[in-house]
């Protein structure tokens, strides 16, 4: 019951708060119609002079529709009007919230009737069932004693049957059939005696009295006069009268004596029963009568005494043929139920009435009192065996119903409790009230907030466009005076300069980075790019570094990394720039080592990260636990099953990348806030090595963009391990996607790969991480590696016949360990071999040289790491006779752009004159046409079709007329041909890649430019053209 009552109460209370919301929404739609309306016919009127022109042009009918729109609109300012004058008010919106006050206490007062109602008929249904329970164990039970009491009766006629009638002469007599009778009385507990009537035909009745000694006595006589104080007077009754046969009582119980000699047949009752009993062969039920001498209501239940060859299913004619007498049990009712309810006392009495149904239409009562005060009845059907006859019990309660309690305290409980909550209601209101005048005031600073925001970042764009313009100048000025004849120490002043400008442009970006991450404004790309090639470009970025400090750097891809995947290199660059410029930046000896694994691959407890061994790493110093840096990421824990990779999408792919070094490590105080932005781990740090504290925070959220996670473990003057996660698709499965960028992207690798295709190399080394990374970096030009850990072995396995080792690298350190060994290792490859190739690798070219010339006669080439592939091809190809004019690592996209642009009629449009300058003579640098304009108009006139144009570069910001206008005018003027327009621009935050298609661009580079990024926009619109002078 009660939680029938809680969940009613929930769900009003629920009610409440869609039925407030409704009230809110219902609020503010109104609010929202109410102002277009008003904007509107505000228009209206502030148009009349116009609308009253065009009405003398519409005639009569226009006039109409004007009138009915004036109406309209001065109808809805004055409805707009009302409803802030009362509706809207804080007075009618009280009278308002007091209407619906009033309106739920009512309701809850309703609420309440109606629980009061229904508990009460449930204690109403309860009160009947226990009712109708307790009648229907009673008359179970009386139904149960007098089926036992009926079944010991017809036994004691079988008994007749076989002793009396069965023996001659007879067993039984008055006296023993008294003391039987007497003896099993208990087993008979609803019987007040029992008595046994001969048969005896007319023709028998003189010697049937002569032998008994008595006359047949009349049964009608002593019914007239049933009670008795004497037995003996029942000799003085009046002879049975002359009939075609008699059933005189010859035996009876000693309660019941005084029936002897009475003939049943002469009773109209009696004969009845017995005439039924005897043809039936079943016990006979009377109805309720008074017996004799007690004068209480009573049953007599008659069984017929059979001859005992009778068959079973013998007809009623034969039935009558074998009857011997009739034996009856007399059954007192009212004595009877009065010992079973005593039997059956309990703390909830209830009155017992038995009736005889018979007759339906006068029921006869058989026991029990219509007494009582409460209405509740029940009927329960008794059934004493006899099918002709038809008996009831009915039942009701003694006291009146109780008081139902339980339904009052809760009805008003819970009327108390939406009073309660009524005035919590009101109150709230009103509290509400002032809140909503405080939201005012806080929207009100609010829009003055977002405005400021709006500002900052204008102002942000603006002074990164104006700061990126004059540096885009000066960069491209210096890269021109690079391309003129200077001396060494011109050349090095113009260097510095070009350094820190380009320091200058990072530290611009960073900041705007942080700016974009502050907004949210912050989107990734996606195109197809090659994992390994950008982990090249990073070591090609740190390596000068790298060789400075003497610290060894390498970088380790798991063959299971798709070699295309799609993603935004650029920040994926970033990301590992800035994580490998920290562990520059921080360790003065030792190594850094940038891994790159598959999630699944850590999943299924693959050695990813390099153990704190001495043995087992990549410089041989002691290194911080990577395992530990990625033990908190949710893809690794069973409960985060949103990050949780799933195999069957192989379109995904998880990576795990980690950056270990032996640096400085950080302190343990400063290490909860390494991701904050602006935060280093101590004031002398910027001092000493420099930086804005943003690198890692930006980080942090570019691996978040990518679905991953960032974390790391760091060791005070052991070393720090940063690792994260990303999620790319993988580029193999997209085929359809960027097909000629996927197949640029295959070429470049196959092209170094495939002169070297079948070979075989033997790796010297006895460091298991770093003869890894070698055979990594050298397995990726098509070449078969073995590794061995030192030079006896790398002799025993050249000299193998099996095997045709062509080239050999030898571990610097291994070369240096033992001069004597080194000459004795170059003779005997020499005997054995002379064709194969011999490859040192040394972190410092100049001690390499100083170390080999001692060797003697044979010097090996020297390949100075840190390793990568192409420069492994280059130094290969040149020890190896190969060509000799092959370009090194980044004169390769100059050599491409001069195929590219040679003869190319080009279009540079841009407001600044420094500016054009600067991108005329890059381009004009690769053999372009090129031709200036200084705004989007003279733009738009020369791409006027036809032209002569092979492609246009337009910057942004421009006055009068932006780059985006002028290239949707231009894309309205094409017809037949398309022109390639790509977007020049110094601002980071507009110029992204989908505001430029939204307008019609092709892509976009930004200022000042650079070779690759040039190379990689001009190559999806230009093909190579035939012949070039270089």
């Amino acid at each position: 019951m009660f939680l029938d009552v809680s969940c009613l109460l929930l769900f009003w209370m629920s009610l409440h708060h869609v039925f407030g919301f409704g009230l809110k929404a219902g609020h503010l739609l109104w609010r929202l119609c109410c102002w277009i309306v008003s904007v509107v016919s505000m228009n209206w009127f502030i148009n009349g002079g116009i609308l009253e022109t065009k009405a003398g042009m519409l005639g009569d009918g226009g006039k109409m529709w004007l009138k009915c729109l004036e109406k309209v609109s001065g109808n809805s300012c004055k409805i707009h009007h009302l409803y802030y004058q009362y509706i809207g008010s804080m007075r009618i919106r009280k009278t308002w919230w007091r209407k619906l006050l009033v309106a739920w206490i009512v309701g809850w007062i309703a609420v309440s009737v109606w629980i009061f109602w229904y508990m009460s008929s449930q204690a109403f249904e309860k009160r009947k069932e226990t009712l109708a329970s307790m009648c229907d164990e009673r008359a179970r039970m009386l139904q149960d004693q007098f089926n036992v009491s009926m079944n010991h009766v017809q036994a004691m006629s079988i008994l007749i049957s076989t002793f009396h009638h069965g023996k001659n002469p007879s067993a039984i007599d008055q006296r023993t059939f008294a003391r039987y009778t007497e003896r099993t009385a208990f087993e008979r507990p609803l019987t007040s005696g029992v008595a046994y009537a001969v048969r005896v035909l007319h023709s028998e009745r003189e010697q049937f009295e002569n032998q008994q000694g008595w006359t047949i006595k009349r049964m009608d006589t002593f019914e007239q006069s049933p009670v008795q104080k004497d037995d003996s007077v029942a000799e003085a009754l009046e002879p049975s009268p002359i009939q075609e046969e008699y059933a005189p009582v010859i035996f009876a119980q000693d309660t019941v004596a005084h029936v002897v000699s009475l003939d049943m047949l002469s009773g109209t009752e009696d004969r009845e029963n017995v005439l039924r009993a005897r043809a039936s062969g079943k016990g006979v039920l009377t109805a309720p009568f008074r017996l004799l001498k007690t004068n209480r209501l009573g049953v007599i239940l008659t069984f017929a005494v059979y001859k005992t060859d009778l068959p079973s299913n013998a007809m009623p004619s034969e039935r009558i043929q074998a009857t011997d007498g009739y034996i009856g049990g007399i059954f007192d009712i009212e004595s009877l139920v009065e010992k079973l309810l005593q039997q059956l006392a309990s703390k909830q009495t209830i009155l017992v009435n038995v009736y005889d149904i018979t007759n339906q239409s006068h029921p006869i009562s058989m026991y029990g009192s219509n007494v009582s005060d409460d209405g509740l009845e029940h009927v329960s059907a008794l059934n004493f065996g006899d099918p002709f006859r038809k008996h009831e019990m009915r039942c009701r309660f003694k006291q009146k119903p109780p008081w139902p309690w339980l339904a009052i305290t809760t009805s008003i409980g819970i009327l108390v409790i939406v009073l309660l909550i009524g005035y919590i209601f009101h109150a709230t209101m009103n509290r509400i009230a002032k809140v909503e005048d405080d939201c005012h005031k806080m929207e009100e600073l609010k829009k003055r907030a977002e405005a400021a925001d709006v500002a900052k970042s204008q102002f942000l764009a603006t002074v990164s466009h104006e700061i990126r313009t004059p540096m885009n100048g000066v960069l491209g000025m210096l890269q021109m005076l690079m391309d003129t004849e200077l001396d060494a120490t011109q050349q090095d002043y113009v260097r510095t300069a070009q350094d820190s400008g380009k320091a200058l442009v990072s530290l611009i970006n960073e900041v705007l980075d942080q700016a974009k991450i502050e907004s949210g404004k912050i989107e990734l790309e996606a195109m197809q790019f090659d994992l390994r090639a950008i982990m090249d470009e990073v070591l090609a970025l740190f390596s000068g570094k790298a060789h400075e400090k003497g610290v060894e750097l390498a970088v380790y891809v798991s063959d299971g990394v798709p070699e295309i995947v799609i993603g935004d290199p650029g920040r994926f660059r970033q990301i590992i720039t800035n994580l490998m410029g920290n562990s520059i930046k921080f360790t003065k000896k030792g190594h850094i080592f940038l891994t790159v694994h598959l999630v699944e691959e850590v999943m299924d407890s693959i050695d990813v990260e390099t153990e704190s061994s001495s043995q087992n790493t990549l410089s041989g110093l002691p290194v911080a636990d990577g395992s530990r840096s990625w033990v908190g990421f949710k893809i690794f824990n069973p409960e985060g099953s949103s990050h949780t990779p799933s195999p069957s999408s192989s379109d995904l792919v998880n990576i795990i990348v980690s950056v270990e070094d032996t640096g400085e490590g950080i302190p343990l105080e400063a290490q909860p806030r390494v991701f904050t932005p602006f935060m280093q781990v101590d004031p002398s740090i910027s001092r000493k090595y420099g930086g804005t504290g943003i690198g890692l925070s930006i980080s942090k959220c570019l691996v978040g963009l990518m679905n991953g996670e960032i974390g790391f473990v760091s060791i005070p003057d052991i070393g720090s391990t940063f690792t994260f996660t990303a999620v790319f698709s993988n580029g193999c499965c997209n085929s359809n996607d960027s097909k000629p960028q996927k197949q640029r992207l295959k070429n470049q690798s196959n092209t170094m790969s495939s002169r070297f295709q079948g070979m075989t190399a033997l790796v010297v080394d006895p460091k298991p991480v770093r003869a890894k990374v070698s055979r990594y970096q050298i397995q990726r030009l098509g070449i078969h590696v073995e590794l061995v850990l030192d030079l006896n072995q790398g002799l025993s396995s050249i000299s193998n016949e099996n095997k045709a080792v062509n080239m050999v690298f030898v571990e610097q350190e291994v070369w240096d360990r033992d001069s004597s060994i080194s000459a004795l290792f170059i003779y005997k490859l020499q005997q054995i071999d002379p064709v194969t190739k011999l490859f040192l690798l040394g972190n410092s070219l100049s001690s390499s040289r100083t170390n080999t010339a001692t060797s003697g006669f044979y010097t090996p080439s020297v390949i100075t790491k840190p390793l990568k592939a192409s420069m492994l091809s280059a130094s290969l190809q040149r020890a190896m006779g190969g060509n000799k004019g092959n370009p090194c690592n980044g004169e390769h996209p100059s050599l491409s752009l001069r195929n590219l642009l040679a003869g190319r009629k080009i279009l540079i449009v841009d407001d600044n004159k420094v500016n054009l300058i600067v991108a005329a003579a890059a381009l004009k640098k690769y053999g372009a046409d090129v031709v200036c304009a200084d705004s989007g108009q003279k733009a738009i006139k020369l791409l006027k079709p036809p032209h002569k144009f092979d492609a246009c570069f337009m910057d942004i910001q421009m006055p009068e007329m932006d780059g985006f206008e002028a290239t949707r005018i231009i894309r309205d003027m094409e017809s037949n041909g398309h022109i390639p327009i790509l977007a020049m621009t110094a601002d980071v935050i507009q110029a992204t890649y989908e505001e430029c298609q939204r307008c019609g661009m092709d892509g976009y580079v930004s200022k000042p430019f650079e070779a690759e990024q040039l190379y990689q926009e001009v190559s999806r619109f230009l093909q190579p053209t035939s012949s070039v002078n270089l």
